[in-house]
């Protein structure tokens, strides 16, 4: 079964704050009423879809712990959820979701969706995750 990102959100807010020794059921409930805050970023990555494929797989392995496998269609769509750390002293967690799809034989396009919740003080996470990995992907594929 498919989490969405609301529910995925709330339930590593939840694991953070009984770790920090708080109620997680508490700020579950609390975190299904925070505000999301989504950014999204398309590239352009010159390599074919395989190897776009492993190059986005790799750079989102690194970035955080995968929670729904690079699933590949019919060799032109592929897609991969991760949970990163975002926000002040990373301890915002953002659920990043990057489709691959197959553009032409030498060309593949990334989707990078990023979503976190927001507080009273705006952080940004989302933005700021989605722009950094985009840069990774960039830099690991020598574009950047």
């Amino acid at each position: 079964m498919e989490r969405n990102e609301d529910q995925i959100l709330a339930e590593e807010l939840a694991a953070l704050g009984a770790a920090g020794g708080g109620s997680g059921r508490v700020v579950r409930v609390v975190a299904k009423l925070m505000r999301k805050e989504v950014h999204e970023v398309d590239l352009l990555l010159p390599l074919p879809f395989g190897d776009a494929v492993k190059c986005v797989s790799d750079v989102l392995g690194k970035a955080g712990h995968i929670i729904e496998p690079l699933a590949v269609r019919a060799g032109e769509d592929g897609t991969v959820r991760i949970v990163a750390s975002g926000g002040a002293g990373g301890l915002n967690p953002v659920v990043v979701t990057a489709r691959v799809l197959k553009a032409d034989d030498d060309h593949s396009e990334v989707w990078l969706r990023a979503a976190a919740k927001e507080g009273l003080i705006r952080q940004r996470a989302g933005e700021k995750t989605v722009a950094r990995l985009a840069a990774q992907l960039s830099r690991a594929t020598g574009e950047g």
